[in-house]
């Protein structure tokens, strides 16, 4: 069902952005969102890895360097039948992980030092059967084109936006006055809760595929606990456009800002893991 609703929401998302092409320029409006689109896939597929890594000044650990971790992230890559990621560490006391990479054969695993120092073995083990379940489902690329998606929906309005304070004329564009208005004002939002649909049902895919890799969902559920505890206590300066990434958000704040989390609430996320444990 989580599968179908992210097929589902993908292809809404990439409705939504014709949408928006064709309220601004009619049928070469649509072409050039699809454009930009392709362009924008293009170079987050290839280089969003990287980007990434090097934003939280991730470094590439070896087997001699971090032997415990290079031995979890082993055995867990081959039960999971992929092959073995790099492996990263982030020198950040704020505790999380990610995973990234275009596919199963070109993936990393980043954790930070924070995260090492607060869980055991077990619920480690929990955290990165977590992030290979989403290099196994090809999550990565799946949020990765959901993110491009609205970053080109936003942009367009952003276009939008100015043309209309510049006035253009009506007949420099077959788009109409009212669409553009109306994708100035919506499209972006809907863009973004769309975004955040699909990145929360992968998470519940990553906790309910990770914790049968690992074998011990009360584990993986007990690692939520303290991260999202230890994330609150140590907050991390992450970018909130990668925010969908971590095991855990790393962007503090409750209330109204909940409704607009890359994440599912961890009360709801533990508690399926433990309904999971207690069925076995």
């Amino acid at each position: 069902m989580n599968r179908l609703k992210t097929t589902l929401l993908l292809a809404l998302m990439s409705g939504l952005l014709v949408f928006a092409g064709a309220a601004i320029g009619g049928r070469s409006g649509a072409i050039f969102a699809l454009l930009m689109a392709f362009i924008m896939n293009f170079v987050a597929y290839w280089f969003s890895d990287k980007i990434v890594l090097a934003m939280y000044g991730a470094r590439q650990v070896s087997e001699e360097d971090a032997p415990a971790l290079h031995r979890t992230v082993r055995q867990l890559a081959t039960m999971a039948q992929i092959p073995m990621p790099k492996v990263y560490i982030m020198d950040n006391p704020a505790p999380n992980a990610f995973a990234t990479g275009r596919n199963p054969s070109h993936a990393a695993v980043a954790v930070t030092t924070g995260i090492l120092n607060l869980l055991n073995e077990e619920e480690l083990k929990g955290v990165i059967a977590h992030e290979l379940s989403h290099v196994k489902h090809r999550d990565i690329l799946v949020s990765t084109i959901a993110a491009t998606i609205g970053g080109a929906i936003s942009h367009l309005a952003y276009m939008a936006q100015w043309g209309m304070m510049f006035g253009r004329d009506r007949d420099d564009r077959d788009g109409s006055p009212l669409g553009a208005i109306l994708m100035i004002v919506i499209a972006p939002l809907a863009a973004m809760l769309i975004q955040l649909a699909i990145s929360r049902s992968r998470e519940y895919l990553a906790d309910e595929g990770g914790a049968r890799l690992a074998g011990s969902p009360l584990a993986l559920a007990n690692a939520l606990r303290k991260l999202h505890q230890g994330s609150q206590m140590i907050p991390m300066e992450a970018n909130p456009s990668t925010a969908h990434m971590f095991i855990v958000s790393p962007l503090t704040g409750g209330g109204f800002l909940k409704l607009f989390s890359t994440h599912p609430p961890i009360e709801e996320r533990i508690a399926r893991l433990e309904a999971m444990a207690y069925k076995r």
